[in-house]
């Protein structure tokens, strides 16, 4: 299949876009480097634009003959979405229809989109099932469900096959080092406290130690970035025109703040300083996913299950490369 990934060079995008090459697609990165890092994807298969830049996209789909489009490109900082809201609503909505109109010129009925468990915002229930109400409480996940409902009225009047995949807390890096996760700045709680491990910040902060949880701090779903990148694929090869997935991705396993220190330590052989605070605001205590019908939807199953397995990748990384991609 012939397939652009927008965002293709950030950290998820890199990841599938090796997955989907080793499957043997014909894989174009279209990203404008902002958050994306060059040095992740193969040269010759990067074209450098921003989704906005209508008329060099309309190229890049009429030039590589573009039969799917998997869509990462995103701004993805809550905290940042909530003083900037102008910044996210025009990147990832106003961007995202943008692209979607480009796609209908030339009939391109075959979109996967990176959606997000913030669309939830504070759950009800947790497990979080696909049919929980979405309520999102930040810019973030106004943006991206804004973008859920535009993909189901095209899908009903364009006759769009698209999957919106809720994922939960990306985490890992690719098992032989090469390629991984590299924010400036870092909002992630893995290689944050790897960050620390490795004495490049002084201490990992621990905000809020009372919630209603087994040790009493916050619990997430870490899904390893491989696994998120295979389920990518097989959506995309599902569709049909006019079909809608929307689906959870993630181990259905939730990790505490004290537990993810942990087995960093157990991982790295060194002690991580800690400094404990109050809670965010916004922090839900808990946030896993249900994820059974992803699963069958697909017929995927998570590689990495393990956190010990999914840390040790991110260590990897970041062991070999303190600085990232330095680029």
């Amino acid at each position: 299949m012939r397939i652009l990934i927008t965002g293709g060079a950030g950290y998820i995008g890199s990841h599938a876009v090796r997955l989907f090459l080793e499957r043997g697609h014909d894989v174009w990165v279209y990203d404008n480097l902002s958050l994306g890092h060059r040095a992740a994807v193969p040269a010759d298969r990067l074209i450098v634009a921003d989704l906005a830049e209508t008329q060099r996209l309309d190229h890049a789909l009429v030039e590589h003959r573009i039969e799917a489009v998997v869509h990462y490109a995103a701004f993805s900082l809550v905290g940042e979405s909530v003083s900037h809201p102008a910044k996210y609503y025009q990147n990832n909505l106003v961007n995202t229809l943008s692209l979607l109109d480009v796609m209908r010129r030339h009939r391109i009925d075959r979109f996967v989109f990176s959606s997000t468990c913030a669309t939830y915002g504070i759950p009800d229930k947790v497990p979080i099932a696909e049919d929980e109400k979405q309520r999102p409480i930040n810019p973030y996940g106004n943006a991206k469900l804004a973008v859920e409902h535009a993909l189901a009225d095209y899908a009903a009047a364009y006759k769009l096959g698209y999957a919106a995949l809720r994922y939960f807390n990306a985490a890992g890096a690719a098992p032989d080092g090469s390629i991984g996760e590299d924010h400036d700045p870092e909002s992630h709680l893995i290689p944050i406290v790897i960050q620390a491990a490795l004495g490049q910040r002084p201490a990992v902060e621990v905000y809020g130690t009372d919630y209603p949880t087994p040790d009493g701090t916050c619990i997430r779903d870490y899904i390893h970035v491989d696994d998120l990148a295979e389920a990518h694929l097989l959506a995309l090869q599902k569709l049909e025109p006019g079909t809608p997935f929307k689906l959870n991705l993630g181990t259905g396993r939730g990790q505490s703040v004290r537990e993810v220190i942990r087995t960093v330590e157990e991982v790295s052989g060194k002690k991580v300083p800690v400094k404990e605070g109050p809670r965010r605001a916004g922090d839900p205590p808990a946030l896993v996913a249900a994820a059974e019908k992803g699963q069958q939807a697909l017929g995927w199953q998570p590689r990495y299950t393990d956190l010990s397995r999914t840390v040790e990748t991110a260590w990897n990384w970041h062991h070999r490369h303190p600085k990232g991609y330095d680029d």
